[in-house]
């Protein structure tokens, strides 16, 4: 069989259901050996696009993701999107093609070293050069992108290799994952730990928003009475609404959740990732305890007593077991938590224009139901929903905490509204990020998706423009102008709406629910309470 044929069929034992990207005429085999395939092809506008579908798959289902691009500005122009996979620990296999490299004498024109440029992006980076690797190299590249800690695996698939006949078709039976379970010995220590803690806290990292660990870790939660919190990637793991939930720690420090840690004689930390730092500096008598598939990146604002190796769903539960019957102290934090209810809520309901921040987190919490996905680009309104918006299930509020690019909110939606056509999607973006690709609303109206984009308007790059003036800087150099997005979204044959007052936008988006396709809406936004609410009222606790 042809190569390409073979290539199809080692992605089709892998369970590969979707590829998205942009072919060039190095990728003509693969596409066309695609044709017959059981794998649904996805063409994009942009190969980045195509790479934040891809690792948004991986973030998903904790199946590799994959994308395709052809060679030198295809492959380039997914380098983006690769590193927010490989920093965000979603797993994606990119396949990327490549002039003849057996054919002879031949110039430079497009060729780079896609291989070498991936090397520092990625966990494994390879060029095919003889068709009967294929089993193996695809292989490995799942089981490499897909194992603990998940992330991004690039291949290289050249034109004359994809061309070239193989003699023998078959493909590797998928392995068995084997994990190891923490020892008896660190169980017995970290419940001692726990049980003599006059005022544990409980926190969720980005590491365990993994299928199997959430109801191990709910189960903990119900029955120890342990007050917890997360950080921004590991929110909706455990209920926001339960009565131990403290908040997100969407800040560094000072914060009302940031009150609440300093007082902890115990964190138990689940599933840290470096890429989010840790909300807290390790000082005085507090001891931390490390519960995650590998052993602490240690620095100097990290470095924990305690640690348990393992699965952490496994570990979680045999310390719960262990514990039958031990309530954990959480009326030490009750003052503190009280505060900040009110802090999150007291400006659900403000009806100035434009709108404020904390209304509009409010009213998308209002209109979507429990399962609904929030997509979050990266802007000044990240805070405001890592900070105010409740999450009932995981993987309801995607965002981005570890390369924090903008131009992913779009696609991340999209890719939602493809694998869950029942439930609400909406992305919300700002009038900067959302330009950055919003060419793939050709992409969702093709796919005939359902979904709502927000743009939070304010003709600016507006966190930075914050940061700017918190600096005692001059406003310079970060203003723009956007077009009609009404007449936009029309011209893209989707539904444009425009908000012109507080009370306009639950019931704009309800409609756009009932009607569904496409939907985009300019919310107007004021971003005057950033100073007040995130500097002035938090130095209270200066």
């Amino acid at each position: 069989m042809k190569a390409s044929d073979l290539f199809v069929k080692a992605l089709e034992n892998e369970g590969v259901e979707y590829i998205f990207g942009i072919p060039g005429e190095e990728n003509l085999d693969l596409l066309d050996s695609l044709r017959n395939s059981s794998i649904k092809f996805i063409l994009t506008r942009h190969e980045q696009a195509a790479a934040f579908m891809a690792a948004t798959y991986g973030r998903l289902t904790g199946k590799a993701g994959v994308c395709l691009a052809t060679l030198g500005p295809g492959a380039t122009n997914l380098v983006t999107a690769i590193a927010y996979a490989q920093l965000g620990a979603m797993p994606m296999v990119i396949i990327t093609g490549q002039k003849p490299i057996k054919a002879g004498l031949q110039g430079k024109f497009q060729i780079l070293d896609i291989v070498r440029m991936m090397g520092p992006l990625t966990k494994d980076s390879d060029q095919i050069v003889y068709g009967r690797q294929i089993p193996a190299l695809v292989r490995g590249a799942f089981h490499i992108a897909e194992e603990e800690r998940p992330g991004a695996v690039h291949l290289e698939l050249p034109e004359d290799i994809a061309e070239e006949e193989v003699r023998n078709d078959e493909v590797f039976t998928k392995q068995i994952h084997h994990r190891t379970f923490a020892s008896n010995c660190t169980i017995s220590v970290a419940v001692e730990a726990i049980r003599n803690a006059k005022q544990p806290l409980l926190l969720v990292g980005a590491g365990a928003n993994r299928g199997r660990i959430r109801k191990s870790l709910s189960c903990f939660v119900q029955e120890t009475g342990i007050l917890f919190f997360n950080t921004q990637m590991g929110k909706g793991v455990v209920d926001g609404c339960h009565n131990q939930f403290i908040g997100t720690a969407a800040f560094s420090s000072k914060d009302y959740v940031h009150e609440v840690i300093k007082k902890a004689d115990l964190i138990v930390n689940i599933g840290h990732d470096i890429i989010e730092k840790p909300p807290f500096i390790m000082q005085g008598d507090m001891q931390v305890m490390h519960i995650n598939f590998e052993s602490a990146q240690f620095k100097d604002i990290y470095y924990p007593q305690i640690e348990l190796i393992g699965d952490i769903a496994n570990s979680i539960s045999r310390i719960r077991k262990s514990m039958e019957g031990h309530q954990c102290e959480s009326l030490w934090a009750a003052s503190i938590c009280e505060k900040t209810r009110y802090a999150i809520h007291h400006l659900d309901e403000d009806d100035s224009f434009p709108m404020l921040p904390q209304r509009v987190v409010a009213d998308v919490r209002k209109v979507l139901d429990d399962d609904g996905i929030v997509s979050l680009d990266n802007g000044m309104f990240k805070l405001w929903f890592a900070r105010h918006y409740h999450t009932y299930q995981p993987n309801t509020l995607l965002l981005d905490n570890a390369l924090a690019t903008m131009g992913a909110g779009l696609p991340v939606a999209m890719t939602c509204a493809l694998m869950y056509p029942e439930r609400q999607v909406v992305a919300v973006c700002g009038d900067g990020g959302f330009m950055m690709n919003s060419q793939e609303l050709e992409t969702a109206m093709r796919l005939k998706l359902n979904l709502i984009v927000l743009i939070f308007t304010d003709e600016g790059y507006g966190m930075i423009k914050w940061k700017q003036a918190v600096q005692d800087l001059v406003d310079f150099g970060l203003d723009f102008n956007n077009p009609d997005f009404v007449k936009y979204a029309d011209s893209y044959g989707a539904k444009g709406h425009k908000i012109t007052s507080a009370n306009e936008l639950i019931p704009v988006m309800e409609q756009a629910f009932n009607a569904g396709g496409v939907h985009i809406i300019d919310v107007p936004i004021d971003y005057s309470q950033n100073t007040k609410t995130l500097l002035e009222e938090l130095k209270q606790f200066n």
